[in-house]
């Protein structure tokens, strides 16, 4: 087994449901799949401690119970402030170390088949004076899906974050349309799907529409993102 990082276009695309849609259609398989969050911003007080709500999503949607020492593990890194993540550390002066980010990884992966790692921003999102987001996917040196909106927009945005995923030879399993907001015309997504393949080497996974039932999340996964079984495929090879 291994894992995969679900990173994204930008803030706010949709990372933290495709996390939670591809960890609970894990668990559905039966496999030992758990989440990670190496740096939460915007975090949530609890019982006196900060909790990362993206964490907590993910553990609802797979049905996990885990105990606040795991949980440190899964998200090293929380902070309150909701801002980048190199803003909110040095507002709570605390330097994010890649080295420690390796070292929860690697504990969790020694007890568990499959780790889901969710990224914080965009692959650019820097985490202190000189290194981003993409610092740390190198680091983990795991395969990537990439997150974007469904409508108008999403190409630059997209084909940008694929080429500097490329460029850092980060093999990509895929990319997740998302909905967010308003997508506009149905022939602007699809467009977009055809274009995004057409210009990268790449495969939509899926589109993701809205979702009425988050309890249900992992079955409207699976429904929506058909090539979600290359993510599968993926992790289950030997």
């Amino acid at each position: 087994m291994g894992a995969v990082f679900i990173t994204g276009t930008d803030t706010g695309v949709g990372k933290t449901v495709v996390a939670a849609g591809l960890l609970a259609s894990l668990r559905g398989e039966y496999l030992d799949a758990v989440p990670m969050k190496p740096v939460q911003t915007g975090a949530e007080l609890e019982n006196g401690r900060l909790v990362s709500p993206d964490l907590r999503f993910c553990l609802k949607a797979a049905g996990l119970n885990i105990k606040y020492e795991k949980k440190r593990l899964m998200c090293p890194y929380c902070f309150e402030p909701e801002c980048s993540p190199h803003l909110a550390a040095e507002m709570s002066g605390v330097s994010i170390q890649i080295e420690e980010i390796l070292r929860c990884y690697n504990k969790l992966l020694s007890t568990h088949k499959t780790v889901i790692v969710e990224g914080a921003g965009g692959v650019l999102a820097p985490i202190s004076e000189s290194e981003t987001m993409m610092d740390i996917i190198r680091a983990l040196a795991i395969p990537v899906v990439l997150v974007a909106r469904r409508g108008l927009g999403t190409l630059n945005h997209t084909l940008l974050s694929l080429s500097e995923l490329r460029h850092n030879n980060v093999e990509v399993l895929g990319v997740i349309l998302n909905t967010v907001g308003l997508d506009g015309p149905d022939y602007i997504v699809q467009d977009n799907v055809k274009t995004i393949e057409k210009f990268v080497d790449v495969r939509v996974l899926g589109t993701i529409g809205t979702i009425a039932d988050m309890s249900a999340i992992g079955a409207s996964f699976r429904e929506f993102v058909p090539g979600w079984e290359v993510v599968l495929d993926r992790l289950t090879a030997k």
